[in-house]
């Protein structure tokens, strides 16, 4: 039986924003200073979109020591990134939840990100793939931020719309919504997650 959640932990890239070309960008421009060879988007989605940077690095034939690269050749790409419409009116209507941000963007890239549209203040605790040995799929970055909240990973609801999310997710023990993507609830957006919340809770 699911229970009422004790807290909502939300991917960030995909689910509160719309960053994908913008790491697309930044990959290619690695790519092509290091290695002179550039990915098509399609190509980026299938292999990098949703992974640890340090993961991509590795597989993208890139050097570690870029890794922190988000002050020179990410912040290059900031602009285009997109808040999604639905992303600050759902996160104000389910202010009575703990909240946090478990995210595969080192925390440089995420805090550029979450002050530029002015919500990193509905979150309780951000975790990011830097803080932890490895990012998602692997479930420490979920258990990392269970533990600031001081919640059991098993009333813990996910919020997120790649296979690491819902992975990392299922790892850890929590209840998975996936945003246009199979899990233990599916939404199309944000919107839908307020609505959402109030139907479980009416059938505990």
């Amino acid at each position: 039986m699911v229970n009422k959640p004790s807290a909502l932990l939300f991917d960030m890239d995909g689910v509160l924003v719309d960053s994908l070309d913008s790491w697309w960008q930044a990959l290619n421009q690695a790519m092509k200073t290091y290695t002179n060879q550039e990915l098509t988007r399609d190509a980026f989605i299938k292999k990098y979109w949703g992974h640890d940077l340090r993961d991509n690095l590795k597989k993208a034939g890139l050097p570690p020591e870029i890794a922190p690269f988000c002050n020179t050749i990410y912040g290059d790409h900031v602009d285009a990134v997109y808040i999604y419409p639905e992303t600050k009116p759902a996160l104000r209507a389910l202010h009575h939840y703990k909240k946090g941000i478990i995210t595969n963007t080192p925390r440089e890239c995420a805090q550029q990100i979450l002050k530029k549209f002015d919500i990193i203040d509905y979150f309780d605790v951000i975790v990011t793939s830097d803080e932890v040995p490895q990012g998602k799929p692997n479930p420490e970055i979920v258990l990392k931020a269970c533990t600031h909240l001081r919640v059991d990973p098993s009333s813990v609801f996910i919020i997120g719309d790649t296979e690491s999310d819902i992975q990392a997710g299922k790892s850890a023990g929590c209840v998975v919504i996936g945003v246009n993507i199979k899990a233990d609830y599916t939404i199309k957006n944000l919107s839908e997650l307020p609505i959402l919340l109030q139907t479980i809770e009416k059938k505990i």
